[in-house]
């Protein structure tokens, strides 16, 4: 299910009797279980009725247990499990079989079923009890029994990190739900900076909340302010550079990089190159540019520079380039290289890839 809806369904007081969160973006995650948290019991029943445990210390027996008992204040009670992955009757050898001594000199392989305990609760939950396994990094398993169980009765949230191209709108919708509002650029701007990641995303918003005013429209300008983020000399204006081949700009600002190497040191600058070049090559590789959009997950800006690398780097070319990137990441780790400095090592890379 999505978390917008269940976000949504949430705040309607529609609860489910389980919910599994899990998946590789935290973001959508915490987002949910913050709610929980703060909203389904009053401050008065979260003394007694709101029970956070972890994966790594309790059994399922357990959390069964106390999801069997019923609140001692208050009409509902919230058991949430965090890090439940670490749990081990969620791992796939929960039901590998057990060999069990049946008679003298003989053995019986009997599957050992360690989810049976929730299976049964599940089949009776206790109505007052809410439910909720969260799993950073790990969707639900399908081969375990009780996942069927839990999809029928409950919610299971699937958080996959989000594609390139649908992050543009998914940094607007988080601005208005802080009250801000970015133009163009600026949505530009966050995505190439700060990625697919959300909550480097959450917290550079948050920082703009509380500078601007509510209903503000956020500028380039205020993000170079206040987050730190050059719109003029960054990793993302040096791409656009190099495929423009401009020879002034790119020297600019990789000597901007040698004046502020916290903010760009050559280990983060060179592993975004190698992968802005190789998608180029994916996507020249494609005849049918459709297909090498959405093989890519490129959002309209994105796919423009692509067209226009493809037309200035022929496919020899980026082979050169991916080569002498790989050379010049394995010489900033210190082999085949004694004396050259990260900045010359940058000077160089960038008059090879320009020339």
């Amino acid at each position: 299910m999505d978390y917008q809806k269940i976000l949504r369904d949430l705040q309607l007081k529609q609860y489910k009797p389980i919910y599994y969160l899990g998946g590789e973006e935290a973001y959508f995650i915490d987002r949910i279980t913050d709610y929980m948290q703060e909203h389904i019991l009053t401050d008065a029943e979260r003394a007694f009725g709101q029970h956070i445990l972890y994966g790594r210390d309790v059994t399922m027996d357990e959390v069964v247990s106390i999801a069997k008992s019923f609140p001692m204040a208050g009409e509902r009670q919230l058991v949430m499990v965090k890090e439940s992955q670490d749990m081990k009757e969620w791992k796939p050898q929960a039901e590998e079989p057990e060999e069990k001594q049946t008679s003298p000199g003989k053995k019986e392989k009997k599957k050992v079923d360690h989810m049976a305990s929730l299976t049964a609760y599940l089949n009776q939950p206790t109505p007052s009890t809410i439910l909720v396994f969260t799993a950073k990094g790990k969707k639900l398993d399908k081969r375990l029994k009780v996942s069927k169980l839990i999809e029928s009765k409950g919610v299971v949230l699937q958080a996959d990190r989000l594609k390139e191209h649908q992050m543009p709108a998914q940094i607007a919708a988080m601005a208005r739900e802080r009250g801000l509002r970015l133009d163009d650029a600026s949505t530009t701007l966050l995505t190439e900076y700060l990625g697919n990641h959300l909550d480097n995303v959450s917290n550079a918003l948050d920082k703009l909340r509380v500078v601007m005013p509510e209903g503000g429209t956020v500028t380039t300008s205020h993000i170079e302010q206040y987050i730190g983020i050059s719109k003029d000399y960054n990793i993302w204006e040096l791409q656009k550079a190099l495929i423009n081949k401009d020879v002034l700009k790119s020297n600019r600002i990789i000597e901007y990089f040698r004046t502020n190497p916290k903010e760009n040191p050559i280990q983060k600058v060179l592993p975004t190159l190698f992968s802005f070049f190789s998608r180029i090559a994916i996507y020249q590789s494609f005849t049918d540019k459709a297909a090498a959009r959405s093989a890519l997950g490129l959002y309209p800006a994105a796919e423009a520079e692509f067209r226009m690398a493809e037309k200035a780097f022929s496919k020899r070319k980026l082979e050169l380039v991916i080569s002498h990137l790989r050379d010049a990441d394995r010489r900033s780790k210190g082999l085949d290289n004694v004396l050259t400095e990260d900045h010359d090592l940058m000077k160089e890379l960038v008059f090879k890839i320009l020339h």
